[in-house]
């Protein structure tokens, strides 16, 4: 018969007093936990166990239900306080305990590393998709470079032919062909703008710039009428006067922006070329690096999952360790707190047999 059961027998005529709930007394055993290196190479799915962590034996005022009860109930008849046991109990679990949190903490560090090498590729991988799609559905920019290159050609005629105008006009009274080249250059002095305010859909036109682009034009124009005048009819020097005022203003800003297409066109067809390369090179570059991601992804996770699995082992291996610390504690409250509410009760005579029972 134990402590506990003497004290009942002993109080039984005087009062009845609910039973305590019992406590488990099977010893709690350390998990193997498995160790993973996260420097191996992402094929490899091997893991290395931990060493095997042995368990402290319980104090022999633990072992049991019953011995942690005529602790309690020894306690309880005395006049010492349940601080120091409590504490005793909670020191020995904070012993078994420190090792799962050790675990815990590297087995979670671990976890944290694979999910940053996941997020690492997952990134990566959205990112290669968007580029990919952009890719694909990019097209290229129709170009009119062989009409471009036809018409600069024509203008380039034009202009030929009204240079040879000129000197022919000129010849009689210049026979210098390089006054009829400073006459040329001038009136096709627009050739210097970039475009002409005749081939622009909504130019802007002010004074200045029609000054700019018809006046040194006009000049010329002027110029060679006043010259033929002297040697043609005045009819036939009007009208080459018309003539080449149109070819300086028309065929040269016709040349301008044909030179200007031209530059257009083959900045497309060189964009055109590119994007035909990056689409031979790029998509099935970055396809099979999507594939090898995806694959690196499905490796981790696989790895990963067994730690996962250890962790969640491991924590609930230390909720039961704590479970297990609440229940002695409050066994022992409870006996402790019951024998010292009959202390007063009980002779002096039951307090010494109880002392000394054995």
């Amino acid at each position: 018969m134990t402590l506990f059961q003497h004290i009942r027998q002993l109080l039984t005529r005087k009062s009845a007093y609910p039973s305590q709930g019992e406590v488990s007394s099977v010893p709690v055993s350390i998990p193997v936990v498995p160790e993973y290196n996260p420097h191996r190479s992402l094929t490899s799915t091997d893991a290395s166990p931990l060493p095997a962590y042995t368990q402290e034996p319980l104090p022999g005022w633990l072992a049991d239900a019953d011995a942690l009860r005529d602790e309690g109930v020894l306690f309880g008849l005395s006049n010492a306080r349940p601080d120091e046991k409590i504490a005793q109990i909670r020191a020995y679990f904070t012993r078994q305990i420190a090792p799962l949190d050790e675990s815990i903490d590297e087995q979670s560090e671990k976890i944290g590393e694979l999910n940053l090498f996941i997020e690492q590729r997952e990134n990566r991988i959205l990112s290669l998709r968007d580029q990919l799609t952009d890719l694909r559905e990019s097209q290229p920019k129709p170009t009119n470079l062989i009409r471009t290159s036809v018409s600069l050609l024509l203008s380039v005629g034009i202009c030929i032919s009204n240079f040879y105008l000129i000197d022919e006009t000129l010849r009689p009274v210049f026979p210098n062909r390089w006054i009829a080249v400073g006459i040329f250059l001038a009136g096709m002095f627009n050739l210097f703008g970039r475009t002409s305010f005749f081939y622009e859909e909504g130019a802007k036109i002010s004074g200045r710039r029609i000054l700019t682009e018809i006046g040194l034009p006009f000049a010329a124009s002027v110029f060679v009428l006043i010259q033929a005048y002297q040697t043609q009819p005045v009819g036939q020097a009007i009208a080459l006067f018309v003539f080449i005022l149109f070819l300086f203003l028309l065929a040269g800003s016709l040349f301008l922006t044909n030179l200007t297409s031209l530059q257009t066109d083959l900045t497309i067809s060189k964009a055109n070329r590119l994007l035909a390369l990056n689409k031979t090179r790029n998509i099935p570059r970055w396809e099979t690096e999507i594939d090898r991601l995806t694959r690196e992804v499905d490796t981790i996770r696989t790895q990963k999952w067994p730690i996962v699995t250890t962790l969640g082992h491991i924590q609930a291996q230390r909720s039961r360790l704590n479970t297990q610390r609440d229940e002695f504690v409050n066994l022992f409250l409870s006996e402790f707190e019951l024998a010292r509410s009959l202390r007063d009760r009980l002779t002096e005579q039951q307090r010494k047999s109880m002392m000394n029972y054995e």
